[in-house]
């Protein structure tokens, strides 16, 4: 499905940005991994390498655009172009009040998961235009991009942000054939979920009440969205607010 495509993926040490590059390296896409924790991608890269795929870490945080620069560099040099990316890091905190947020948590919510996903559109759309066949950009969203949910708010603003970034991307850039879209992610198997579970009593369980099927997503279900919108199946499909959340955002 991608093969003779390069995809960079952000947020990749763990959870939907690993299993996105393991899924995309398996459809014939070559990988550029980018998340801080180096020894964690150089993991991702054996798997990936073991398995028959191509892939090449960049270690370096979406909040420096040189670091952001530096990977989509990585990908031209590697691979030879950059054709895709999913632009998933992203970080949050749950269950501590508005007024109780420390400006530190707020700074870094809005840094990683906004000021992340605008360092990778700055520094990937420029490499499209000049390869002049356009691509496919994918950015993590949440169901918090849709609605609020409880002790969350910075999180929440975030979220919307990105899914305002994508549509204003898309309506930009469309007529030059690249497509931007956001996955508007529910509550998934994740370190970053159980990290709030420790953190938030009964946080799982009403999760897993909110969507319709009962359960969490797997990353793997996630990723499927993934490579489907870096495809060329999805040629059609731009400025879209995907929902992978098991129907939560249908009541």
């Amino acid at each position: 499905m991608l093969s003779g495509k390069t995809v960079m993926v952000t947020g990749a040490s763990s959870g939907i940005g690993a299993a996105a590059a393991r899924l995309l390296a398996a459809e014939g896409a070559a990988v550029v991994v980018m998340a801080r924790r180096a020894d964690r991608l150089r993991e991702l890269v054996e798997s990936v390498t073991a398995s028959g795929g191509r892939a090449v870490a960049a270690a370096g945080d979406v909040r420096s655009p040189a670091d952001v620069a530096r990977a989509v560099s990585v990908a031209v040099e590697t691979f030879g172009s950059l054709d895709a990316a999913f632009n998933n890091a992203g970080w949050g905190t749950l269950g501590t009040p508005l007024h109780a947020m420390d400006d530190a948590d707020y700074d870094r919510i809005m840094d990683v998961n906004v000021r992340g996903v605008w360092n990778c559109l700055r520094q990937q759309i420029p490499v499209m235009l000049r390869q002049g066949r356009g691509g496919s950009i994918v950015n993590t969203s949440s169901t918090a991009g849709l609605f609020a949910t409880g002790a969350a708010a910075p999180y929440v603003a975030a979220k919307h942000a990105v899914a305002g970034l994508t549509k204003a991307a898309a309506a930009e850039y469309g007529a030059r054939g690249i497509r931007v879209n956001a996955l508007m992610v529910g509550s998934t198997r994740t370190e970053m979920l159980a990290d709030a579970a420790t953190r938030v009593p009964g946080l799982e369980e009403h999760a897993v009440a909110r969507a319709i099927q009962r359960r969490l997503a797997d990353p793997e279900e996630v990723a499927q969205a993934v490579v489907w919108l870096c495809s060329d199946r999805a040629s059609f499909v731009t400025g879209a607010s995907v929902p992978v959340d098991g129907g939560c955002s249908a009541v």
